[in-house]
């Protein structure tokens, strides 16, 4: 299984970003990226990261699941880290930024996704 946590629910992804998560996996299952205040000290952060590994490691295979991991960069990195621990692939997205700006002070971006590449261990 391909499981997304992120801001980014799998129905809004291209058909190329689709395809790329069904080939570590098949199955896509979303989970909604928590809201980590900017107030959050870092012991807070860490113990949210601990909740959710909890609940994880009683869900999901490190032997059968992938975890697309992206958002806060703290939280991000924490869960990463206990979820490589625990046996899990974690990789994150990767997108090429196009700007364009229409007129001073106004600018529309747009990311295309390229790839999925795999957290380092």
């Amino acid at each position: 299984m391909f499981i997304n946590l992120s801001n980014h629910p799998s129905h809004t992804w291209s058909a190329e970003q689709l395809g790329a998560a069904r080939h570590y996996g098949g199955d896509i299952v979303d989970i909604p990226f928590p809201s980590v205040s900017a107030m959050a000290n870092e012991e807070i952060v860490a113990c949210l990261a601990k909740e959710y590994v909890g609940d994880i490691v009683s869900r999901y295979d490190p032997k059968r699941d992938v975890f697309h991991v992206m958002g806060e960069m703290c939280f991000s990195f924490a869960l990463v880290r206990l979820l490589q621990q625990a046996g899990f692939v974690c990789v994150a997205s990767t997108s090429e930024r196009i700007v364009q700006e229409e007129e001073p002070g106004h600018k529309e971006v747009f990311f295309n996704f390229v790839r999925f590449r795999q957290y380092g261990i």
